[in-house]
This record gives C-alpha cells, sequence and structure tokens, in this order.
C-alpha cells in the first residue's frame, strides 16, 4: 500500500521543514510548498489524500487557497494548522470546508492523529476520480489534470483571478 500523499503548504522555514521531515518519518509523502501560489499549483499537479495549510502566507493566504481547492475538489480534505485563533477565524475556516483547525504550536503526535482521522473519514465517502475520459474528440486525463482536443494537448492560459484552465 503506497503511503498517504499530504500537501503541506507553511511559509515558516523552520517549522515547514520539521514539520515535513516529522510526517515523512510518521509514513506519510509530503510535498511541502512554502506559499499559497506554490501550494496551488503542485495541487494542480497531483493528487492528494490531505491538505495541510497555514492562513497566514504571503501571495495567497490559506483561506483563499482553500476556496480554490474546494471550488475544484469539493471533498477534498483540508486541515489548517495555523496561529489565528479567534474564534471567527475558525469559523471561517470550517464554512469554507476545512475537516479539521488546529492552533499552533502543534503536538506533532496529535498532528499525526488527526491526519490519520480525518484521512480515515474521507476515504470512506470520498475516492477522487482518476484515469482518462472520452468525450467526443475530447479527452481528460485527471491525474495530469490535462485536456486533449484530437489527441493534442491544450495549453493552459492566465486568467484575471490567477487560475489556469484549459485553452480551446
Amino acid at each position: 500500500m503506497s503511503k498517504p500523499k499530504i500537501l503541506l503548504v507553511e511559509d515558516d522555514e523552520s517549522l515547514g521543514y520539521i514539520l515535513s521531515e516529522y510526517l515523512e518519518m510518521s509514513d506519510f509523502s509530503v510535498k511541502w510548498t512554502k506559499d499559497g501560489e506554490q501550494g496551488w499549483q503542485e495541487f494542480q499537479k497531483d493528487v492528494f489524500d490531505i491538505c495541510i495549510l497555514d492562513i497566514m502566507m504571503p501571495k495567497k493566504d490559506g483561506l483563499a487557497l482553500a476556496q480554490e481547492i474546494k471550488d475544484g475538489v469539493p471533498n477534498q480534505p483540508i486541515i489548517f494548522l495555523t496561529a489565528r485563533s479567534l474564534k471567527v477565524d475558525k469559523l471561517k475556516g470550517f464554512k469554507i470546508g476545512c475537516d479539521d483547525y488546529i492552533i499552533k504550536p502543534v503536538d506533532e503526535e496529535e498532528l499525526i492523529a488527526r491526519i490519520q482521522a480525518v484521512i480515515r473519514r474521507s476515504s470512506k465517502s470520498y475516492t477522487r476520480p482518476q484515469g482518462q475520459y472520452q468525450i467526443g474528440s475530447y479527452q481528460f486525463d485527471v491525474a495530469n489534470q490535462s485536456l486533449s482536443f484530437k489527441g493534442e494537448k491544450t495549453k493552459p492560459h492566465r486568467k484575471r483571478n490567477g487560475d489556469t484552465s484549459p485553452t480551446l
């Protein structure tokens, strides 16, 4: 069985490094990025069992990133790991659809337990689609998030909101 894949988006160099190393030692596969834009790019490239997001980050905050993730994959498991402890912040996180909200500093063993619980719950109710789908002359490759028309891959373009979607 393969290791559960985690997208960790944390801008604090020390914490990001420590968490990614600890998670790897705890038998997870981790992709660590240091800002919300990088996190979004990595999310579009791969399939993750869970996303762990800081909220206060440069370029794109964790709330905006979580909203983009949920817009594309509504059942994607997300845990916020943040210093923001106000009730209003927690409520925003849960309104977006996070599965858990953890306040820093974090106990690593508790984090592992919470990650495992969220993955266990989400794997029962949701499996992200895999494979390729053919619709007329279009073919969509889910794993690579690519669209082809008559065998030719379409090129992504940037919209004003920073989103990339295929140009047809």
